[in-house]
C-alpha cells in the first residue's frame, strides 16, 4: 500500500515538472517574438517598412505674394447724425389746446403741430385794427385841414405858424396810421403763432408738452423735434498723426488719393454687419481737438428706409488712398506686436523663417503689406500648430476655410504616421494570442 501511494506522487512530481516546463518554453517563445518585432535581420525593424522612421514633414498653408493695386482702408469709430433737425418752438406765449400730430409721423413743412389759445392774441389784433381806423380818421381831417389852409396861406390870410401847424398834423397824422398798421401786422403774426406749424418735412419724435401746458412765457419753449433721416450725415476722427501721413505718401508719391474729395465711406454697425449702401466722404476738418489730438471728418450716408438712425455709434471703413505695389495678407498670418508686425516665410529647404513687414491698413479681412514681401515668395497663413523648431514643411495651397486641399501632400501624414504605430503591436498581440 505504502508503494502505490509512492508511485502516485511520482507521477503527481513529474506532471507539475513537465507543466513548468511548458510554461517556461512558452515564455520563452513569447520573448522570442516580442524581440522578432523589435528588430529584424540586419537590425531593421520587423514591424513595417515605415515603423521607426521620422515623421513627414506636416502641411501648413500658405499663399504665394503678388503685389497688386490695392486701397488703403482706415476703419475709425463715428457717430450718425440727421441731415438736417429743427427744433420745434413756441413763438408766443400761451397754454397748448391741442397736439395736431402723431408722434413717430412724417410731418410736411407749413403742417399745424399744436394749437396755442389765440383769444388774447385776438383781442389785440382787433384793439390795433380798431386804432389803425382812428389813425385814418386823424390823417384824413389833418388832410382836410392843410387841404383847406393851402390857398389861405398863398393869400397871406393866415400865419406862416398856422401852414406850417397845418403840415406838421399831415405828418404826424400819417405816422400815427403807420404805427397802428405795423401794431395790426404784429397782432396778426401772434395770431398766427398760435398756431405752431413745422419748420421742415420730416421725421417728428415725442411731444415734449402735453394740453394745458404753458408754453413760451419767459422762452421759447421747446415743443418737439423734427429730423430729415432719408440721408445722414457721420463724424467720425482720425488720429492727427495718422493724417500727416498719409499727407507726407501723398506728396512722395508713394499712395495716390481714392476718390478724391468723394472717397467712398463704408458704414460697419454693431454686430460686425457692413450697411450695403456706401457714402461718399465731405471733408475733414481743418483744426485738430487739443484734447484728443484727433482730426473730425465728415460723410454722407443715404438713409432711404430709415435703417440708420441719427446718434447710433458706428464704425466707419474709409478708403483714403491707393498703392500699386500692396499685397493682401490674410489677418490670421500677421503676429502683431509693439515690437513690429511680423509673418512666417517658407524659405530654403521649407524652412519656416519669420521676416517683419510694414503694415499699412486693413482692407476687408487681410491686412495691407506696403514693405517686407517680395512677389513669388510664400507665406504660411495655417498650420502654425504643426510645425516644429528647425524643422521642414510641406507648403499647400490655402483656402479660405483654413484647411489644405484634399491629397495635397502631407495633408494626410499625421493619420498614416498614426495607422502605423497601432498597427506595429500586431505581431506581438498575435503572439500573445498563440
Amino acid at each position: 500500500m505504502h508503494h502505490r501511494q509512492d508511485s502516485s506522487s511520482v507521477r503527481r512530481t513529474t506532471a507539475g515538472l513537465a507543466t513548468l516546463a511548458l510554461a517556461a518554453a512558452l515564455v520563452a517563445c513569447g520573448g522570442g517574438s516580442s524581440g522578432g518585432a523589435a528588430s529584424g535581420p540586419g537590425g531593421a525593424p520587423a514591424g513595417g517598412p515605415g515603423a521607426g522612421k521620422a515623421p513627414p514633414p506636416p502641411a501648413v498653408g500658405v499663399i504665394t505674394v503678388q503685389p497688386q493695386s490695392v486701397a488703403i482702408r482706415a476703419e475709425l469709430p463715428g457717430r450718425l447724425e440727421a441731415w438736417r433737425t429743427a427744433q420745434v418752438r413756441a413763438r408766443v406765449a400761451g397754454i397748448v389746446q391741442q397736439r395736431l400730430f402723431t408722434e413717430g409721423a412724417e410731418v410736411k413743412a407749413g403742417q399745424s403741430l399744436y394749437q396755442l389759445d389765440a383769444a388774447p392774441y385776438r383781442n389785440t389784433l382787433d384793439s390795433a385794427t380798431a386804432t389803425v381806423a382812428k389813425a385814418e380818421a386823424n390823417l384824413a381831417q389833418a388832410q382836410a385841414t392843410l387841404t383847406r389852409n393851402e390857398p389861405l396861406a398863398a393869400a397871406k390870410a393866415i400865419s406862416q405858424t398856422e401852414w406850417v401847424a397845418a403840415q406838421t398834423a399831415v405828418k404826424q397824422a400819417q405816422a400815427d396810421l403807420a404805427t397802428a398798421k405795423a401794431a395790426v401786422q404784429s397782432a396778426r403774426l401772434n395770431v398766427e403763432y398760435a398756431a405752431v406749424k413745422a419748420p421742415i418735412s420730416g421725421r417728428i419724435g415725442r411731444a415734449l408738452v402735453t394740453e394745458g401746458a404753458l408754453v413760451g412765457q419767459g422762452e421759447a419753449t421747446q415743443l418737439a423735434l423734427i429730423q430729415q433721416v432719408d440721408r445722414l450725415y457721420v463724424n467720425f476722427t482720425q488720429p492727427a498723426s495718422e493724417a500727416l501721413r498719409l499727407r507726407r505718401a501723398f506728396e512722395s508719391g508713394q499712395f495716390k488719393r481714392a476718390g478724391g474729395a468723394g472717397a467712398e465711406v463704408r458704414v460697419v454697425l454693431d454686430d460686425g454687419t457692413e450697411y450695403p449702401l456706401p457714402g461718399k466722404l465731405l471733408f475733414s476738418d481743418l483744426t485738430v481737438d487739443t484734447t484728443s489730438g484727433q482730426v473730425t471728418l465728415r460723410a454722407e450716408v443715404p438713409n432711404p428706409d430709415g435703417t440708420l438712425l441719427p446718434g447710433l455709434f458706428v464704425k466707419v471703413r474709409v478708403a483714403q488712398a491707393e498703392t500699386d505695389s500692396g499685397v493682401l495678407v490674410p489677418q490670421q498670418a500677421v503676429t502683431r506686436g509693439t515690437a513690429g508686425d511680423t509673418v512666417m516665410v517658407v524659405g530654403e529647404g521649407n524652412m519656416p523663417a519669420p521676416r517683419p513687414v510694414k503694415i499699412g491698413g486693413a482692407n476687408g479681412n487681410a491686412w495691407v503689406v506696403l514693405d517686407g514681401l517680395k512677389a513669388g515668395e510664400q507665406v504660411i497663413v495655417d498650420g502654425f500648430q504643426k510645425m516644429r523648431p528647425k524643422s521642414p514643411v510641406t507648403p499647400v495651397p490655402w483656402t479660405p476655410g483654413g484647411k489644405p486641399p484634399a491629397g495635397a501632400p502631407g495633408a494626410s501624414a499625421p493619420m498614416g504616421a498614426a495607422s502605423g504605430a497601432s498597427a506595429a503591436p500586431a505581431p506581438a498581440a498575435s503572439a500573445a494570442s498563440r
